[in-house]
């Protein structure tokens, strides 16, 4: 039993169900979804992760994002048995291997990953990253998989601008929904230009670790005294600060992973979070835009 009642669970959903972008094809999917990286890992976890993500879904977190990598297929049926018997709730995102992203595999993929999940068809499934596996290819694999229903848009995952720039120009590149990279508050080198591209094209991020993972760099979120104070401001946490700001704008999703109930709800009432002018220009201050290009942040 969820330690929210359930006039407060319809309280968030209603927030965030406010809070949409738009995809190219005109899919509006919730700005905050649901990460499952480490997932499907431990049997012990199992029934946590579950309930987990299903009380993400009750708050309005219906976009979940797994791929066939994490946990070697484990995340996928985690996500299948969470969303049993709702499939038509959620918004459904799984990625393939670059080496799987050939005509000879990616059919063969994509159906292993929707045996796992439970399901026959994907909302969206992406490249996780660019590997040997012609651009082109990869494409005409990506396009008979959506003629067949199999999955109804596809995507890419850490593109950097050039690369982004030689997938449109290819044929049929043009159908890409999304490209999923590392976007965080302490990590904005795609501030310089590979969000402005994406803008100029009308194409939406969608940002892994969006509150960092781990590390140096998540500590900096957790103690900056700017951070703690708008937080303070706003009656929240520092995290909630940095998820706040990292979909600040109509055109980014996020997708945090949570396995604690109460980092579940945390993650959903960041979207009631609405940034000043003034926080923002705070923010930029101590985590400032690159006024360079940097590479591409990948983890």
């Amino acid at each position: 039993m969820s330690i929210l009642d359930k006039k407060k669970i319809v309280e968030i959903r209603n927030r965030l169900e406010k809070r949409v972008v738009t995809l190219p094809d005109g899919t509006s999917v919730p700005c905050l979804g649901q990460g499952t990286w480490k997932m499907g890992e431990n049997p012990q976890a199992k029934e946590q992760e579950i309930k987990a993500l299903q009380l993400g879904i009750e708050l309005g977190m219906k976009l979940i994002d797994t791929a066939e990598m994490y946990g070697d297929g484990g995340a996928e049926r985690i996500v299948g048995e969470a969303i049993k018997g709702r499939r038509d709730e959620v918004f459904l995102v799984s990625k393939v291997y670059p080496h799987n992203a050939g005509l000879n595999m990616i059919s063969k993929a994509c159906e292993n990953s929707l045996k796992r999940l439970g399901t026959d068809r994907l909302d969206l499934y992406l490249l996780h990253w660019r590997g040997r596996i012609p651009l082109e290819e990869t494409i005409e694999g990506m396009e008979k998989l959506r003629k067949e229903g199999k999955i109804l848009r596809w995507g890419v995952s850490n593109f950097d601008t050039d690369d982004m720039e030689e997938l449109w120009n290819a044929a049929k590149g043009q159908n890409c929904a999304t490209n999923q990279v590392l976007y965080h508050l302490g990590s904005r080198g795609i501030d310089f230009d590979l969000l402005p591209w994406q803008r100029e094209h009308n194409m939406p991020i969608m940002a892994y670790s969006p509150i960092a993972q781990g590390g140096s760099l998540r500590k900096q979120l957790l103690t900056d005294p700017i951070v703690n104070e708008i937080a303070e401001k706003y009656n929240v946490k520092p995290l909630q600060i940095a998820l706040a700001w990292t979909i600040r704008t109509n055109d980014v999703i996020a997708i945090p992973k949570a396995v604690q109930e109460q980092h579940v709800i945390e993650n959903a009432e960041a979207a009631s979070i609405e940034l000043t002018e003034e926080d923002l220009n705070r923010l930029d201050e101590v985590f400032p835009k690159p006024n360079k290009k940097v590479p591409l942040d990948i983890i």
